[in-house]
C-alpha cells in the first residue's frame, strides 16, 4: 500500500511518499514559500536524485497540485498516476479534547477540526487546507487526519488543568494539551523496542529539541505530563519562542511598550527565544558558532536553553517516580552534541553516568550515549513523525475493507 503523507504549515508542505509493503520512501520533499515570491518545491527521489522546481504556489491547492504532478511526472515520478496512491495522511497540530486518537477523516470531522481553529490560528488552517486540497483533487482517496494533542489527551486533570477559573475550562476547554505528540509517541515506543524494555513496566523521558522544542513525560507508553500547554508557546525555551515567562512580565511589556494582544503574540512567538536573547539567529548551528567565537549573548542564550531542558527532566523524573531513559530527538537534540552535553552535565547523582565521547561521536543516528554501568540510559533516537502517520494512515484505511 502506498500512503502520501502531508505536513502543511502556513507558508510549507512537506511531504512523503511512503510504500508501506516494503517500508520505504518512494520520493519526498517539500514545497517552500507558499504564497510568497520565490516559491519554490524541493524533491527528492527514492535514489538520492534531488531537483528544485521553480514556480508561483499561491496557494495550498496549487502547492499540493504540484506536488502530486512531480511525484506522477515521467523525469522525477515514482508512480505511474494518483490511482497508485491508496491513502493521504495528514499531520494536523490541534484536535483539543474531541480526537484522541487518529480518525478517518469524513465531513464531520472536518466540521470538528474547524471548531478548533482559535485554539491554533497559525496552524490549523493550512492543515485543512491541505485537506480540502486532496478532497477536491483526489475526491474518492481515504484522507487520515493525525493529530500532535492526541497523544498527550492521556494526561491527568491535575497536570493538564490550569490554576484559574474553572468555568473557563468548561466554557471554552482552556487547559494543557500539549503538542509534538507523534514524536513524542513514535521515539517513546522505538527507544523502549532499541533498549529493551518492558512497554508496560517503562519511566521513559523524551526531549524532542528543535526549532520548537517540547519534553514529555511517559510512563507505560502514556504521556502523563509534556512541558507545551494550551498552545506550543509554553515551556521550554524554542528558537523564537519564549517559553515559560511570568504573566505579570507579559502584562508589564504590554503596557511599556503599548502593544495589544495580537502585537504581545507576535513578540513572544516570532521575536523571542534563542532570537530574542542572543540577536543573532534562531538556528542552534548559527548559536553554537558565536559561542565558540567568544559571544556572551549566545553563551548565555546556549546556557539558558540547556539549562531549562535540565529543569524539566529533573521534574519529571519527580513525577514520574524515576525514569528508565532519557531520549533526545529533534533536529537539535539529534545533531547538537553540545546541547546533549551540557543537559546531562553534573547528572551522575541521579544515575545517568554519560559517555562523552560517545556522545561526540553521535549525529542524528540511533545511539545510547551512556555507560553500561549507567543506571538512567540515555539515548539518541531520530524522530520519524512521518512514518507514524503513514503507519496510522495503514491501520485506519486497511480496516475499511474488512
Amino acid at each position: 500500500m502506498k500512503i502520501l503523507v502531508l505536513n502543511c504549515g502556513s507558508s510549507s508542505i512537506k511531504y512523503k511518499l511512503f510504500d508501506m509493503k516494503k517500508h520505504s520512501v518512494l520520493a519526498q520533499g517539500a514545497v517552500e514559500k507558499v504564497g510568497m515570491k520565490g516559491s519554490f518545491l524541493k524533491h527528492q527521489t527514492e535514489d538520492g536524485r534531488s531537483v528544485v522546481l521553480e514556480g508561483e504556489v499561491l496557494e495550498h491547492q496549487i502547492g499540493v497540485e504540484y506536488i502530486l504532478g512531480v511525484l506522477t511526472s515521467d523525469e522525477y515520478g515514482c508512480i505511474e498516476s494518483l490511482d497508485a496512491i491508496d491513502a493521504v495522511g495528514h499531520r494536523v497540530v490541534h484536535g483539543g479534547e474531541k480526537f484522541n486518537s487518529s480518525v478517518l477523516i469524513t465531513q464531520e470531522v472536518i466540521d470538528k477540526m474547524e471548531e478548533c481553529i482559535d485554539m491554533a490560528p497559525l496552524h490549523n488552517p493550512p492543515n485543512l487546507a491541505g485537506i480540502y486540497a486532496i478532497s477536491d483533487l483526489m475526491p474518492d482517496i481515504p484522507q487520515v487526519g493525525v493529530f500532535d494533542t492526541a497523544f498527550h489527551l492521556t494526561m491527568p486533570d491535575y497536570a493538564y488543568m490550569y490554576a484559574i477559573p474553572y468555568q473557563l475550562y468548561t466554557k471554552h476547554s482552556v487547559r494543557r494539551y500539549g503538542f509534538h505528540g507523534t514524536s513524542h509517541r513514535y521515539v517513546s515506543k522505538r527507544a523502549i523496542e532499541f533498549l529493551g524494555f518492558d512497554p508496560n513496566n517503562s519511566k521513559v523521558i523524551t526531549c524532542h529539541i528543535g526549532n520548537g522544542c517540547s519534553i514529555a513525560a511517559i510512563k507505560n507508553g502514556q504521556s502523563v505530563d509534556t512541558t507545551m500547554g494550551f498552545t506550543p508557546i509554553e515551556g521550554l525555551m524554542m528558537g523564537t519562542r519564549s517559553g515559560d515567562i511570568g504573566l505579570g512580565a507579559v502584562f508589564y511589556i504590554m503596557e511599556k511598550e503599548m502593544i495589544g494582544a495580537g502585537s504581545a503574540s507576535t513578540l513572544f512567538n516570532k521575536h523571542s527565544g534563542m532570537l530574542g536573547i542572543t540577536g543573532i539567529s534562531s538556528d542552534i548551528r548559527e548559536i553554537l558558532q558565536a559561542c565558540d567565537a567568544g559571544n556572551e549573548r549566545a553563551i548565555l542564550g546556549l546556557n539558558m536553553y540547556a539549562y531549562r531542558i535540565k529543569k524539566y527532566i529533573g521534574a519529571y523524573i519527580a513525577a514520574l517516580g524515576g525514569a528508565d531513559a532519557i531520549i533526545f530527538t529533534g533536529g537539535v537534540g539529534e545533531n547538537a552534541a553540545k546541547v546533549r552535553a551540557l543537559v546531562c552535565n553534573e547528572m551522575e547523582f541521579i544515575g545517568i553516568d554519560f559517555d562523552k565521547k560517545m556522545n561526540d561521536s553521535v549525529q542524528g543516528e540511533e545511539m545510547l550515549i551512556s555507560t553500561p554501568q549507567s543506571r538512567i540510559k540515555v539515548a539518541v533516537v531520530p524522530t520519524n513523525e512521518e512514518f507514524m502517520i503513514a503507519t496510522d494512515s495503514l491501520r485506519i484505511v486497511s480496516a475499511l475493507s474488512k
